[in-house]
């Protein structure tokens, strides 16, 4: 096999492995919280999630500081490099799924949370979830 299919298969699996942990930390928040979960929102967040952090990138009105902290939050999950590596299960992707919360947390702080609600593509409830999920509601 190739050794550039090889990488494009690893960054893939990231990926998916990174929204599977998203939306198990995000059920098991919502279970706890006694709301119901709604699963097509659940299975949309982390592509959501992914759309913010681009938008925010982009947009001229965040601070430059926190676009180039998201945009090395972009490179590092496409990266096959990382912090712990993602065979080992369970604590492999969870090093991702909390270095997005920790980068998501760092953008409200420096760009606000209006700039993350006007960029946030999902749902309200969505939107809500993952601001609870970075501990900032």
């Amino acid at each position: 096999m190739p050794e550039w299919l090889v990488v494009v298969a690893g960054v893939l699996a990231g990926v998916v492995a990174l929204w599977v942990a998203l939306i198990a930390v995000l059920w098991w928040q919502q279970r706890r919280a006694g709301s119901a979960v709604d699963w097509r929102d659940l299975l949309r967040l982390a592509p959501d999630v992914v759309r913010l952090i681009r938008r925010l990138v982009v947009d001229p009105t965040v601070p430059r500081a926190t676009r180039w902290w998201l945009a090395g939050l972009l490179v590092y999950l496409l990266s096959p490099i990382d912090l712990v590596a993602d065979f080992l299960p369970v604590i492999g992707y969870a090093d991702d799924a909390i270095v997005v919360a920790v980068a998501v947390r760092f953008a409200i702080r420096h760009a606000g949370i209006p700039a993350i609600e006007r960029h946030w593509p999902g749902t309200p409830d969505g939107l809500r979830g993952v601001l609870t999920l970075v501990g900032a509601r």
